[in-house]
């Protein structure tokens, strides 16, 4: 059963005839009932239910999952009335046009073909939309958290180019979900905290060495560290080289582990551990996530809600796939 809004509603019209049909779309498929295939072929609507009894009675198709239930209003004299009315789906109507022999049934055919795909494709952008509306949610309010330059802004917008390029390439037959997508397993350096605290060094020198930056609350940086490489089931929990760089810059940036500096910090690694990884550029040569675009990923990181870590991890992963 199914109330039926207008964008469920596409129009079957032809020249020729002077035909027009309100055509219902749903659960991707088209739906008529048996006065409009009457109209349709240009039969009698007791022909018509004759070819659907035998189509069953054949076991050419099943019963119950080509006939629904649709709420049609309907005006009766001046009361609009709502009614229940039995529709059949487009694998009914194809048979019952073979059966017909109708030409229509054929040009009908290559019609419905085209608006399911259309319905289709309307539908995968919507749930792209819905996959993306978080990040743009994240961008605006880091936009008006920082008070951004002009090579940050840019970084902001290549974010939101290179997202949605990484959303096209998704799930492309299915439903368009945001996931993990390619990517490679090896991993020829593993990151440790002598190499990490040496960097946070450099750093520090580079940045002109105050006393806070870098300086550790606690052991949570190590603990950052050692999850990367974490398993479950004798099974890495970030398999990938993708998943452990991205894990490394989320949470050296979330677990705010260094009184100064964290998102500094997070980013040098992050840069360090694809380099030691030969993988840090396309073999174009070109950056895979721009300076810019890393600088805008750490601080949407930052201004993430803790709920969002898979997203964003996800987010990151797809960054550096990009034309992997």
């Amino acid at each position: 059963m199914s109330n039926v809004t207008k964008e469920e509603i596409e129009i079957y019209k032809t020249d020729k005839d002077n035909l027009s049909l309100e055509v219902r779309v749903d659960e991707e498929t088209i739906w008529l009932t048996q006065k409009q295939m009457s109209q349709l072929f240009q039969k009698d609507v007791r022909t018509v239910n004759e070819h659907i009894k035998n189509v069953f009675k054949e076991r050419e198709l099943e019963e119950n999952s080509t006939i629904r239930n649709f709420r049609i209003v309907r005006k009766e004299g001046k009361r609009e009335v709502i009614r229940e009315i039995e529709f059949y789906n487009l694998d009914v109507i194809i048979s019952v046009g073979y059966r017909v022999k109708s030409v229509q049934g054929t040009k009908f055919r290559i019609w419905s073909t085209r608006i399911l795909r259309e319905h289709l494709l309307k539908t995968k952008l919507r749930e792209e939309e819905e996959d993306l509306s978080p990040v743009v949610k994240l961008i605006s309010q880091v936009t008006r958290s920082y008070d951004l330059s002009k090579d940050e802004a840019l970084g902001l917008l290549r974010v939101i180019g290179d997202y949605s390029y990484a959303l096209e390439i998704l799930d492309k037959h299915d439903h368009q979900k945001l996931d993990v997508g390619k990517s490679r397993t090896e991993e020829t350096y593993k990151i440790n905290y002598d190499d990490a605290t040496e960097l946070i060094w450099t750093l520090k020198t580079k940045y002109g060495g105050s006393s806070l930056f870098g300086k550790q609350k606690d052991n949570s940086f190590k603990s950052s560290l050692s999850t990367i490489y974490q398993t479950f089931g004798k099974k890495e929990l970030y398999p990938s080289l993708e998943e452990k760089a991205a894990t490394l810059l989320y949470l050296t940036i979330k677990n705010h582990s260094f009184i100064d500096g964290n998102k500094r910090i997070a980013a040098a690694l992050f840069i360090m551990y694809l380099a030691r990884n030969n993988f840090l550029y396309k073999q174009t040569g070109e950056k895979r996530i721009a300076d810019n675009a890393l600088v805008a990923l750490c601080l949407m990181i930052a201004e993430s809600n803790p709920k969002e870590k898979e997203m964003m991890i996800k987010v990151v992963v797809n960054l550096i796939n990009k034309n992997n």
